[in-house]
């Protein structure tokens, strides 16, 4: 007898979907607002009895909570996996291949070693709780914690983007005899997982927005619709966008581009973070918990923000800001959710002499992700656009918690690091085949030179303005495919210069300074302007 394989029928899967949501956001505060405005509109002259259901609804819808519950809805659907099967194990919900969970799990031991190694050399504690004296002074300078210079020199960043490109570079499919060749490209790249990647029809397919004949912020010069024309309609529309007050709406106009005057209410309302008094009274708990506590990634933030944003031309204004971020995203348990849907899992530290028993295990640092070198760069690019470290804080972590960790953890979604480096390499190969067998035959692979870029999703390698419209096109399409796209569009415009150099060095000094570049023209020029 054949073997059938059994899938949930549509009706069924939507009903398991609807029952994940409304468990997910039953107990939120939106929740309680809901039953709230519901039962205190009973008192109202136009709520009749006879037709109470529809007159609740109706004042709900009017009074934008429906609006809201829309918003939260959509930003669950977009934030969490797909329900699968209702019997699938949850590590399937965090990577569903079983060696990248393995080598993300191998990963992970080797940062919490190389965490614990240096608290050991040091002499220092992973947590202490900072006596009265320490405390004040930390409270009174918290807003220009830029001037302390605590000495760092024995502290080291736990892993730099090179280490964690050399574990993708190993990366092998245990079930794929590498003798097979699967294609002429296949052995190319550095990248040896056989992942599904879209080429160029189908970014072009996923991405009609794009093309050479739409209208974009981010060209200065279109062919077909005059730019200050195009720019002042685009402004109106997202007015009335930010009126409406629709996550949708705005997730679908940012695909053409943010104007700078609106960008940061449009993010704001994509990603569904708000500003509201239990909002702020969330980050002033934060807060209290650093200055409560002195914790050993403290000074790995410290460490990174010297080493990165305050060497930065654009970003070193903001070092405090960063600081106050930063530490409290350290102590924010409600990042621990994102690790339902990644796959990772939280670090943790044992009391001293209980090692390896459960009950002694606590998760550490508290939001379960252990700063890298150049963490800091996925905040510095947000001071742009916020100016209260409480709003600035809130829409960090919906980036991190949608985008950024992804960039930092093996797995195989297609916005996973490990499929934008394939991406990245696949597209090379295909439209420049000569540049990419040049660049591999005197050393200089391709990806060695663009990961940098892509771990940080392009921040402190593009001007601002240019980085933010590239984050524009993140959030419009609720994807990172953008980033291996723009990667090796910057080798395409490069290419003839590509094609002279003789080695590893001078090919990085050709792709050194990427400050000039324009983002949107590169990206067009790339998706929809090559021959295929």
């Amino acid at each position: 007898m054949e073997p059938v394989l059994v899938t949930m029928d549509e009706e069924t899967e939507l009903s398991f979907t609807i029952a994940q949501m409304v468990q997910r956001l039953k107990g939120t505060h939106l929740h309680s607002q809901l039953e709230r405005q519901a039962k205190d509109c009973l008192h109202r002259p136009d709520i009749k009895l006879e037709s109470l259901k529809d007159d609740v609804r109706n004042f709900l819808k009017v009074s934008g909570w429906e609006r809201k519950l829309q918003n939260a809805v959509y930003r669950e659907l977009h934030i969490r996996p797909p329900p699968g099967s209702p019997a699938a194990p949850p590590q399937h919900t965090k990577e569903p291949l079983q060696y990248m969970r393995n080598a993300q799990a191998s990963w992970e031991k080797r940062i919490l070693k190389s965490l614990n190694s240096m608290c050991t050399e040091l002499g220092v504690p992973l947590a202490r709780k900072r006596p009265l004296p320490e405390q004040r002074e930390l409270s009174n300078k918290w807003n220009e914690m830029g001037t302390d210079e605590p000495d760092l020199s024995k502290f080291r960043p736990v892993y730099a983007p090179k280490d964690f490109l050399e574990v993708l570079v190993s990366l092998r499919n245990p079930n794929l005899d590498c003798s097979e060749e699967l294609s002429s490209l296949s052995h190319w790249g550095l990248i040896k997982v056989p992942l599904h990647v879209r080429d160029i029809p189908q970014v072009r397919e996923a991405c009609p927005e794009l093309t050479l004949t739409s209208g974009q912020l981010g060209i200065d010069d279109h062919p077909h619709v005059p730019s200050d024309l195009f720019e002042s309609e685009h402004v109106r529309l997202g007015r009335r966008v930010l009126g409406e007050q629709d996550s949708a709406a705005a997730q679908q106009y940012s695909r053409q581009g943010c104007p700078t005057g609106l960008r940061a209410q449009l993010w704001a309302l994509i990603l569904n973070s708000t500003n509201d008094p239990e909002d702020i009274m969330h980050y002033e708990q934060l807060k209290a918990g650093v200055i409560q506590h002195d914790l050993v990634v403290d000074n790995l933030i410290y460490k990174d923000v010297k080493l990165t944003a305050s060497n930065d031309d654009y970003y070193f204004v903001f070092e405090d800001f960063l600081y106050q971020v930063l530490l409290c995203f350290s102590r924010d348990t409600t990042v621990l959710e994102h690790f339902n849907y990644n796959s990772a899992t939280p670090p943790k530290s044992y009391i001293q002499g209980k090692a390896e028993q459960d009950e002694y295990a606590v998760i550490y640092p508290p939001n379960g992700v252990i700063p890298f070198h150049g963490f800091s760069m996925y905040v510095a690019p947000l001071c742009f656009l916020y100016n209260e470290p409480c709003r600035l804080y809130g829409v960090f972590r919906e980036m991190y918690v949608r985008y950024f960790f992804r960039l930092h953890s093996i797995s195989s979604h297609p916005s996973g690091i490990v499929s934008l480096c394939l991406q990245f390499e696949r597209l090379l190969q295909s439209h420049l085949p000569q540049l990419f067998y040049h660049l591999r035959e005197i050393g200089a692979q391709p990806l060695s030179i663009a990961f940098k870029w892509m771990v940080r999703a392009f921040s402190g390698y593009l001007s601002t303005d240019q980085l933010l419209l590239l984050w524009d096109r993140i959030l419009g399409y609720d994807s990172l495919e953008i980033v291996a796209v723009l990667a090796a569009a910057v080798f395409a415009f490069r290419a003839e210069n590509l094609m002279e150099v003789t080695s590893l060095a001078s090919a990085e000094a050709v792709l050194a300074d990427l400050s000039t570049l324009k983002v949107m023209p590169l990206i067009q020029i790339f998706v929809f302007a090559t021959m295929i």
